[in-house]
């Protein structure tokens, strides 16, 4: 699934997303979903969610569990 769809993202969901220092190279990076951050329902460059880590980034993939 997409990271466009705020719908589509919950808390406890591990995905990819892509870090702010990220988006020039693309380079993913895994965890879990702790806080959505994105209000709107849906965006072009993904949801921007905060992981149980404290990291910050836009939503590329959800894995699937």
């Amino acid at each position: 699934m997409n990271g466009q769809v705020r719908a589509n993202i919950k808390p406890g969901l591990t995905v990819l997303i892509v870090l702010k220092q990220d988006q020039r190279t693309g380079k993913l990076t895994k965890g879990i979903v702790k806080d959505i951050l994105t209000k709107s329902p849906n965006h072009p460059h993904g949801i921007k969610v905060r992981l149980t880590d404290g990291q910050v980034g836009r939503v590329k993939e959800i894995v699937n569990a």
